[in-house]
């Protein structure tokens, strides 16, 4: 079943394939970190895979990642040629309003982004040499849509502690090799 939009639709499984393009020569799991975020800025989840290095306290992390996806969207939003009305900058956008970006890439990472049309950020931060992640994302989108908003018991808002879908979400991220 699929949950957000595309032309090919994605089936969940207990073992999901990587979609195309997501591979690279490189050896192991490429994925450092994952983040949730809703659309108030809350961090829903947020998982490590591979982080060598460690310099902030979690709460610390989440508040500059979620300031970075606004500051990047509000920015992407002010440059875009193709708009009029391009509004101040620093002022909050609904989701699907304006320019967009999917990645950027440093020297040593590469983070890949996605909101849904409900507000939920999803930020994958990488080995700069990954290729293209958005089916990628639309998968862990659909894997949160199945196991998380679905659960009777999962409280809006509230941090994400399903087992099934941490379960699901490490299963794949082995496949983005």
């Amino acid at each position: 079943m699929q949950f957000f939009g595309g032309s090919a639709a994605i089936g969940i499984t207990p073992s999901p394939a990587a979609p195309p393009g997501t591979a690279t020569s490189l050896s192991g799991n490429n994925a450092n970190m994952l983040y949730i975020f809703n659309r108030n800025g809350v961090c829903l989840l947020y998982r490590e895979w591979h982080r060598p290095l460690r310099t902030l306290d979690a709460q610390q992390d989440q508040k500059l990642m979620f300031g970075l996806l606004f500051s990047l969207r509000s920015f992407t939003a002010k440059m875009d040629p193709t708009s009029v009305d391009k509004g101040n900058l620093g002022v909050p956008l609904l989701p699907g309003q304006g320019c967009s970006y999917h990645s950027f890439q440093t020297n040593t990472y590469k983070l890949s982004f996605m909101e849904s049309p409900s507000g939920i950020k999803l930020i994958l931060v990488t080995h700069p040499k990954t290729g293209d992640l958005r089916d990628s994302l639309r998968y862990m989108y659909n894997l949160y849509v199945e196991y998380v908003v679905k659960n009777p018991i999962y409280v809006p808002g509230s941090a994400i502690k399903c087992e099934l879908f941490n379960t699901n979400l490490d299963q794949y991220v082995k496949t983005l090799i």
